[in-house]
């Protein structure tokens, strides 16, 4: 099966992040590094973006579960 590459649009939309914020995330390794598509062109694999955001719903309502034990 054939995997999709996000654009960097489609991340900002999924996300919810600004630019900036998504390679600031990237250097420091709490987001996934976007694939070389050509000389001046980058992408996501649209897999580990949807785990990115799954990962962030789950530590969310962890957290959320924790502060409601209170």
């Amino acid at each position: 099966m054939a995997e999709t590459i996000l654009r960097l649009p489609a991340v900002k939309a999924r996300t919810g992040l600004a630019r900036s914020t998504i390679y600031l995330r990237i250097s420091e390794g709490s987001f996934p590094k976007p694939i070389r598509l050509g000389p001046r062109s980058v992408g996501w694999l649209e897999s580990e973006v949807d785990r990115w955001i799954e990962s962030r719903a789950a530590e969310s309502r962890d957290a959320d579960s924790r502060d409601s034990g209170r």
